[in-house]
Order: C-alpha cells, then structure tokens, then sequence
C-alpha cells in the first residue's frame, strides 16, 4: 500500500514539470527502482493508472528501469552483483557488503508532447 503515495507524488512531479514546460501532454515518464528499494513496479502501474485520470499524465506510459543490488568489497573494492547464496567477493573471495546501488527511486525523465 506503500506505493499509493509515491505514486501520487510521480504523477505530482511529472504534472508540475510538464506544466512549467507548457507541455499538452505527458507521453511517458520513466522511473528508475533498486530492486531493494521495497517498492513493487506492478503496484505503481497499477496506482498511476488510477491517480493520473483527469491529469495530463493520463494515458503515459509508465516507463520502469530496474537496478539490481550491487556489494561493495571491504578488502579490495571492487563492486558486484550479489549471487543467490553467496555474498563472495568474485575478485579476492572476501563477504561483499550492502551498497547504496539497488536502493534508487527517482523519477528520471519525462517525455511530453507540446
């Protein structure tokens, strides 16, 4: 239920940005999301159907790039991608540790039509 009130919020943004853009309409917003950000892309599809009726993001595609957590070794830097059951350092075998990377959700563009 998390994802009703940022979704209001993606469609306030884009609504506000495309106004001050003097936009007719909205024809896509694309969304970044870590998939350990907590929020579910089919929840917020779902949501902006209903919450961008009536607005000029009606009818938008809902455009979701997913970014998918990344480890930080604490030994020799390096930065990967965690594999199921494992939190090794593909590098020097070390235990990778969380990074802010798969955490994102930002809207990053909007298309509109003017």
């Amino acid at each position: 239920m998390h994802e009703y009130g940022v979704t209001k919020r993606i469609v306030n943004i884009a609504v506000d940005a495309a106004v001050k853009q003097g936009a007719a309409k909205i024809s896509r917003i694309n969304l970044v999301i870590g998939e350990q950000s907590g929020f579910v892309g089919d929840s917020i599809q779902m949501y902006f159907n209903m919450l961008s009726k009536g607005t000029l993001a009606e009818g938008a595609e809902l455009a979701i790039k997913y970014v998918k957590p990344r480890l930080i070794c604490p030994q020799c830097g390096a930065s990967f991608e965690k594999q199921p059951q494992s939190f090794d350092c593909p590098k020097c075998a070390a235990q990778g540790e969380p990074s802010p990377i798969g955490k994102e959700f930002y809207v990053d563009s909007i298309e509109v039509v003017e």
